[in-house]
């Protein structure tokens, strides 16, 4: 008998060493889902050629060929890349790769926004890891996008795999002097900052909804399968949101 169930599947930046244990544990206990994941090379963030010229289409696509052979429901560009090199490039992105896969596909940055909109927040705040200049582009590419960062903290870091060092206690209180600034939705913009599982509770705290991108990646792309968002209600406000999908 065939076993029925929603394959996801994920591209996932190469030193990445969070989203993939993060979604698996999200994922326990949800029986018809499964998540599946290609790499490619991406080590640093920064606004230099050689850094910007990572995520380039050519070496992404490949990626999301393999997955395709999984026979994926959806795939997914779990990186947030977009939000300093500008929407468009995810857009472009996901019709390429649907075009190759016959799949819907969604990205991190495209899913954090469509996040924020389907919550209403129209004060968000955003938590990276990133470097200051990287951190003031994407204010200024998400503002175009006609989301405001109300306010912002960020940790001045280049290299990816440090990023997932990054303790939890620590985003935790980048996220709490975000909220006390003001910010009805709190996005913490990196999927390898290990802050899904602090969603839940510090949303309690603070009455706030904090949007990881991780756990947002997979809100959307569960839904653009076909799969119940709602399974994972226990992870956060988001999951009993139902996305705005375009």
């Amino acid at each position: 008998m065939l076993v029925l169930r929603k394959r996801l599947g994920m591209i996932t930046p190469s030193s990445n060493s969070v989203l993939e244990p993060v979604t698996n544990a999200m994922l326990h206990g949800v029986g018809d889902v499964t998540a599946h994941f290609s790499r490619f090379r991406v080590t640093e963030i920064a606004l230099d050629a050689a850094a910007l010229n990572q995520f380039d289409a050519s070496v992404m696509l490949p990626a999301a060929d393999l997955l395709a052979d999984a026979k994926v429901d959806a795939i997914a560009w779990n990186g947030t890349s977009a939000s300093w090199l500008g929407i468009d490039r995810d857009r472009s992105l996901c019709e390429a790769i649907t075009a190759r896969a016959s799949v819907p596909a969604t990205t991190s940055t495209l899913a954090c926004i469509d996040a924020a909109r389907a919550l209403g927040a129209k004060r968000v705040g955003l938590v990276s890891p990133y470097t200051d200049d990287v951190q003031r582009r994407i204010a200024d590419v998400w503002a175009q996008e006609g989301i405001t960062s109300h306010a912002e903290r960020h940790l001045g870091l280049r290299d990816n795999f440090s990023f997932g060092e990054v303790a939890p206690a620590t985003i935790a209180d980048m996220i709490r002097a975000v909220a006390a600034e003001g910010a009805d939705a709190i996005v913490i913009l990196c999927t390898n900052l290990d802050g899904a599982a602090l969603a839940a509770s510090l949303e309690r705290e603070l009455d706030i909804a904090v949007l990881d991108s991780v756990a947002v990646t997979l809100w959307r792309s569960l839904s653009l399968s076909g799969g119940d968002v709602a399974a994972l209600a226990k992870s956060g406000r988001i999951f009993q949101t139902i996305p705005v999908i375009k």
